[in-house]
């Protein structure tokens, strides 16, 4: 058992799994450890490719989704493997012409008009279903700062005329559904303001301060469920009316006392199972900017069925960090089909990603600023880490501050990012942003996003610089 799956040769370690059984239950485990040996080891850069915006990869590996420069369609791919034969050595024969085309590796499936009129795509939006069925993807028009005060709305919170949610078929593009929100603000970069569970939506409105809850029903409806805001009951506001003497003289007794929670607003909410939400709540000018490090904020379990707060807890409280560091896995609340999307590295699952965590915490200064740190991620985002077997930190080691599972760009590094073994410690291989010559203008600011393929050997680099054409990169396994 002592050589089990240590050779570093992919056909010895295929001839040693032919032999020995894994153990009960670790048969999914034992597969990815192959993947030490299945690495994108060759680039093509610069490659041909429509001027798209690509978001990303579900997590079934069946689609790529792009949206057009202009914001107004979607597009859909689905990956297919470059092949090509050759008469000679294959390694050391250069890749046919075809090979520079990306439509070489991808089949647009089709491109659908998804925004209307003054209305553009979020570029930042997508999420899927868990039978990866349906996608949800939203449209709005443009911001604005000077928003007139209306009933109801929390003063200093942006508006957005229209905001719209498309529920689409994945298979052929149909749009099935839409939900519309007007003069309203949603944070929809990266899906923030949005969490699906199962076949319930989550979205959160900061400038009427309510949770829509709707659920999506096997036949592509989009249906709601109730609202929580102002009131959590459907007959709140008649009881309230009918007992107003009684609810005016608990206003003077609890928010004289209590101004401070009076003045939170609902920040960020996800589900943590089919009946219970995690809230944040925190200032008005926290809940609009992207820094919230610094502010005060607070989280909260909430009961649906009950209406009950289960828990409060301040964003310096050792006791969230304790449940944080513990079982950071609980509070994905994502359940997926897909066996790939079980496997994401977190600090609950990996010694290493503990052991990282606990250096972090070792060297910071203050101990609540570092737990407020901490807590930033939370509630977690939904959809925002990618299930690749190359993030796992159990098999291999890389910079996180130039690259990591979680869907963020990030600035543009001049040398390749080296992915090594962990067991091994050796580069397996590298992912090199840019141009093949490494020639840039470093004056200009340039960011990078990394698209990896739930299972292939197979990532997207892309590279943005402000006034010049973007950079697609293709990493695969030759």
């Amino acid at each position: 058992m002592a050589r089990y799956f240590r050779s570093s040769n992919l056909a010895s370690r295929i001839f040693d799994r032919q032999l020995i059984s894994p153990l009960p239950g670790a048969t999914v485990n034992t597969i990815r450890q192959f993947y030490e040996n299945l690495v994108p080891s060759y680039t093509i850069y610069d490659i041909d490719c429509p001027d798209y915006s690509f978001r990303k990869f579900t997590d079934d590996g069946k689609y790529l989704v792009a949206f057009s420069r202009n914001h107004q369609d979607l597009i859909v791919y689905r990956p297919i493997w470059f092949t090509y034969s050759c008469n000679e050595e294959c390694e050391t024969h250069e890749l046919p012409p075809k090979a520079k085309k990306f439509d070489s590796f991808f089949k647009q499936l089709y491109s659908i008009p998804l925004a209307s009129s003054n209305e553009y795509i979020c570029k930042d939006f997508f999420l899927y279903m868990e039978c990866h069925r349906f996608g949800l993807f939203a449209t709005s028009t443009a911001q604005s700062n000077e928003s007139t005060a209306t009933e109801g709305a929390i003063h200093g919170v942006p508006l957005i005329e229209k905001i719209t949610f498309h529920l689409v078929r994945l298979e052929d593009g149909v749009i099935l559904d839409e939900k519309a929100f007007c003069n309203d603000f949603i944070n929809l970069a990266h899906s923030i303001g949005a969490y699906m569970y199962e076949d319930l939506l989550c979205i959160v409105s900061l400038r009427y301060q309510t949770i829509h809850i709707l659920q999506i029903r096997d036949s592509g409806n989009l249906v709601e469920v109730r609202n929580i805001g102002a009131f959590c009951r459907e007959d709140d506001e008649l009881f309230l009316h009918s007992h107003i003497q009684r609810v005016q003289h608990l206003k003077k007794k609890f928010y004289f006392h209590f101004q401070d929670y009076v003045d939170l607003i609902i920040w960020k909410v996800q589900f943590l199972d089919r009946h219970h939400l995690f809230v944040k709540f925190g200032s008005v000018d926290g809940g609009v900017s992207r820094s919230t490090d610094q502010n005060l904020a607070f989280f909260a379990v909430y009961n649906m069925e009950t209406t009950d707060i289960v828990s409060l807890h301040q964003n310096s409280s050792e006791d969230i960090y304790a449940l944080f560091e513990q079982f950071y896995d609980h509070f994905h609340a994502n359940p997926q089909a897909s066996s790939h999307g079980k496997f994401i590295s977190s600090h609950s699952n990996d010694i290493h990603a503990l052991d990282q965590l606990r250096v972090i915490k070792n060297k910071a200064s203050s101990s609540s600023q570092f737990v407020k740190k901490m807590m930033t991620s939370l509630p977690y985002t939904c959809q925002s880490q990618s299930p690749s077997p190359y993030f796992d930190l159990s098999l291999f080691r890389y910079d996180e501050k130039l690259i990591s599972a979680i869907d963020r760009h990030r600035h543009c590094t001049e040398h390749p990012i080296k992915f090594m073994s962990v067991r091994q410690n050796v580069v397996k291989f590298k992912i090199k942003p840019g141009s093949d010559s490494g020639a840039s203008d470093s004056r200009a600011k340039r960011i990078s996003s990394f698209l990896f393929h739930p299972f292939f050997p197979l990532a997207l680099s892309i590279q943005q610089t402000y006034m010049q054409p973007t950079v697609v990169n293709i990493h695969f396994r030759r």
